[in-house]
């Protein structure tokens, strides 16, 4: 009996709680050093299995979504490939949960200069905001 209450247990903590990004978000706006700029539309798919998301950004070309970039990365500061939509490495990046609803992020690729970032779930969990090297990205759900 108590190896299955134990066994229970062990299961029961390697269920994973879904984090506050986890859905699909819609670029609403975008900032250049505090200026807003003119983008194309933008979807970001946040799936999560166990302790990895999955990162796809996708763009509308003819009513269909191609994804322009993939990751999967645990929030423990593992090393995970970045993709194009071809699926060749476009770099890497490192991502540490900072906060309930805050993530800090590393990209870091060749023949381009590291930068760090952050993502920020509103409190409402309605925004997304993604925050780096002076660009700021907010995302809404659809």
């Amino acid at each position: 009996m108590r190896a299955l209450i134990l066994s229970a247990l062990i299961s029961i903590g390697t269920v994973w709680a879904a984090e506050p990004l986890v859905g699909t978000w819609v670029l609403e706006r975008q900032e250049l050093n505090g200026d807003k700029t003119n983008f194309e539309p933008l979807t970001l798919r946040i799936g999560q299995s166990g302790d990895k998301l999955a990162f796809a950004f996708s763009v509308p070309v003819n009513n269909v979504h191609y994804v322009s970039m993939s990751y999967t990365v645990r929030l423990d500061g593992t090393e995970a490939d970045v993709k194009n939509g071809q699926g060749e490495k476009l770099g890497t990046i490192k991502m540490t949960k900072a906060g309930a609803s805050q993530y800090k992020l590393v990209l870091m690729g060749a023949n381009r200069p590291q930068s760090s970032g952050k993502l920020t779930v509103s409190p409402d969990g309605k925004h997304l905001t993604s925050e780096s090297g002076g660009l700021m990205q907010v995302f809404s759900r659809p």
